[in-house]
């Protein structure tokens, strides 16, 4: 059934009944006109909604009953949450913003940090008190201007130990400082006789206007007479694909025959440089399906039938019309942990079917859904967007399936070399004695003996709480930038 044609109606005053605010330049914006671009690009593109009864076609029967559903929220966030299908089990990463100009920002890499990453464990012998371990430092950060380094303890923040109840507001702050401490382990693998130790040392951090450069360095390593490139890549930023070619362009003028790509705390990002990426690391796949898109059933049918291209993605051989420096690799190392997400995922699990991918760390996050960002205009695109308020959603669009069909890992992608990140010996970053990029060098190199020597250091294990990106909730995203088929969404809302 045709959605209403209620659904363009413009609310006007003389029929709202709901509540109004006022946005950045003092306008008067209805709840109601915000909850009718809420729900209508939710019923045009959410990946699940054939799961969600009220978004159904024919939800409303009268113009009434449809202004009174969007009325019976208040807030367009509570709206929106409504919508969501199954949020503590699926769908654990659309969400709306009110301020799309810093939603930009983000995906531009810019945000306000102070360049700490870390993560937080229980203190052994304590269901309250927390330590935090510092697990990278940006580069030219105000953390690395302030000399911390990776592995650094605190146990304190502006004096007040970390706990369960207050770590949040005391980490979220933008200034605080912390008070460092030591992690002595008693020189024994188990935890019930560690202790956390305070020390006379503090760090003043403070959060600023960060554009993080997602190349965070670069080596070459020999191994056995061949060059084994090192890559840690922290964020898939359409920005620095250039970079990244280049990057890559070093590797090949050194002749490099073996890659580890870092991808340990890559939370995610760009689809399309997610492709480029992997397409680097190839270069014999030109052309050949990367990914498919499966959309909820209304815009699937409608690709199929319209457009069945527009649902693949593809190897590339171009970047911005340059040529793509690819190494021809039928074998990759990646470092990824719990901390590796959506597009990190999508190239792990999009060159498996292509080449050996050998996965060196643990389970992934298990994202596998992409997003995009929808404006209230009438194609849902930033140009034409309505001027009265600054709202965007990013609902979930699709869900990516590799060539042979691999998706729905809800449980993260499986590692081959199983090697948690042991928090007392994180080693240096790019350093070859650092656990797991020792480890991807070792299965280089064959040595079996190295490599269990490796396992047998890492068994020092803590119970982790909360780890930085719980501070950034969207970060763990892996968004397109699509043009959506207008021709779809005029039928629907004529």
């Amino acid at each position: 059934m045709k959605l209403l044609k209620v659904l363009f109606l413009v609310f006007t005053v003389s029929f709202l009944v709901t509540s109004c605010f006022e946005d950045n330049d003092d306008n008067q914006i209805s709840t109601t006109e915000i909850n009718d671009f809420v729900w209508k690009g939710m019923n045009a593109v959410y990946l699940y909604k054939d799961n969600i009864p009220d978004l159904a076609n024919d939800r409303f029967t009268s113009n009434k009953e449809y202004r009174d559903y969007l009325n019976s929220f208040s807030a367009p966030e509570d709206l929106f949450e409504n919508l969501i299908y199954q949020r503590e089990d699926v769908d654990k990463y659309s969400w709306i913003v009110d301020d799309y100009i810093a939603l930009e920002q983000l995906f531009s890499g810019v945000s306000t940090s102070n360049g700490m990453e870390y993560k937080l464990f229980r203190q052994p012998n304590s269901t309250t008190n927390l330590v935090g371990f510092v697990r990278l430092v940006l580069n030219n950060s105000d953390a690395a201007n302030k000399g911390l380094k990776r592995g650094d303890v605190f146990n304190a923040i502006n004096g007040t130990p970390l706990t369960v109840n207050n770590y949040s507001s005391l980490l979220s702050s933008t200034s605080y400082t912390l008070n460092l401490a030591t992690y002595n382990t008693n020189n024994t693998p188990e935890t019930s006789d560690d202790t956390v130790v305070s020390k006379n040392e503090t760090i003043a951090l403070t959060k600023l206007e960060y554009a993080e450069n997602p190349i965070y360095t670069t080596k070459i390593f020999s191994v056995k007479g061949e060059n084994v490139g090192y890559l840690m890549y922290n964020g898939f930023t359409a920005n620095y694909d250039s970079q990244l070619n280049a990057v890559f362009g070093n590797f090949k003028s050194n002749n490099v025959k073996h890659l580890v790509l870092d991808l340990r705390y890559n939370p995610g990002g760009s689809v399309t440089s997610a492709i480029l990426l992997s397409s680097m690391i190839t270069g014999q796949f030109n052309e050949e399906v990367f990914s498919t898109e499966q959309w909820n059933s209304e815009f699937q049918a409608y690709f199929e039938t319209e457009d069945p291209e527009s649902i693949i993605n593809r190897f590339t051989n171009k970047v911005g019309g340059a040529a793509l420096n690819s190494l021809n690799l039928q074998k990759v190392y990646i470092l990824a942990t719990d901390a590796s997400a959506s597009a990190s995922e999508l190239v792990i699990n999009s060159l498996d079917p292509y080449i050996e991918v050998v996965h060196i760390g643990d389970f992934t996050t298990g994202k596998y859904q992409a997003s995009t960002t929808l404006y209230d205009s009438e194609n849902f695109t930033r140009e034409g967007a309505n001027p009265n308020h600054a709202y965007a959603m990013q609902p979930l669009i699709y869900k990516s399936l590799n060539k042979v069909g691999n998706t729905d890992y809800n449980n993260g992608l499986a590692p081959d070399i199983e090697l948690k990140e042991s928090y007392i010996n994180l080693g240096v970053i790019g350093n070859e004695n650092e656990p797991l990029l020792a480890a991807a060098l070792a299965n280089i190199e064959g040595s079996i003996s190295k490599l269990e020597t490796i396992k047998a250091k890492a068994k020092h294990t803590l119970k982790p709480f909360k780890d930085s990106n719980s501070f950034e909730p969207h970060l763990n995203e892996m968004y397109v930038d699509k043009k959506l088929p207008a021709d779809l969404i005029r039928r629907n809302f004529k």
